[in-house]
């Protein structure tokens, strides 16, 4: 083995020194600075502020809503990524880390929802049982009827009332949520 792939190596008398990345490492690097100059360009301008970026990758960033072309667009990006190269990645990467953190959380949270949703149309009063114990101040009733209408709606191919339950399941179980936190 002759260590990472895309690193030239060089034969010396007590081992192995590593030279200069390829060319193949260096394009790898730039098209992933250049992928992450187009997520930070979306994002909002208060989590960018936490970056300290410098005023020139500031300016550039300011100037891409300007620029529709998107042949320029392309070649902007490529500005910015070099201009990022010069900046404190731990930063960059702390906040792309704890967005997407975030993200899946918010999946996660949504998926235990549909779960919810669908264990209560499956299952309804052993499921609705269930539910109340984990969330203990949630209207019993309100729900048993959305969990009968999502059934009948189920059985005419009426989605409305199963996003109805859904709305109301994420209302609940933020409201229980909160609750806690404020315990």
């Amino acid at each position: 083995d002759r260590g990472a792939p895309g690193v030239d190596y060089v034969e010396e008398v007590g081992g192995e020194l590593p030279l200069a990345p390829s060319k193949s490492q260096v394009k790898r690097e730039l098209h992933a600075l250049q992928a992450l100059a187009e997520r930070l360009v979306s994002l909002p301008r208060t989590e960018l502020e936490r970056l300290r970026l410098s005023e020139a990758t500031w300016a550039a960033i300011e100037e891409t809503s300007r620029i529709k072309d998107l042949r320029a667009r392309r070649r902007h990006f490529k500005r910015i990524a070099k201009l990022l190269a010069r900046e404190d990645m731990k930063a960059v990467d702390a906040l792309m880390h704890e967005r997407e953190e975030t993200a899946r959380q918010a999946a996660a949270h949504h998926h235990q929802l549909e779960r919810w949703r669908e264990r209560l149309i499956d299952e309804g009063d052993q499921a609705l049982t269930a539910f109340l114990t984990e969330h203990p101040g949630a209207d019993s009733q309100r729900l048993r009827t959305l969990v009968r209408a999502a059934r009948r709606g189920r059985e005419q191919g009426k989605p409305d009332a199963a996003r109805k339950l859904f709305r109301i399941l994420r209302e609940e179980v933020e409201r229980t949520d909160s609750e806690a936190r404020a315990e």
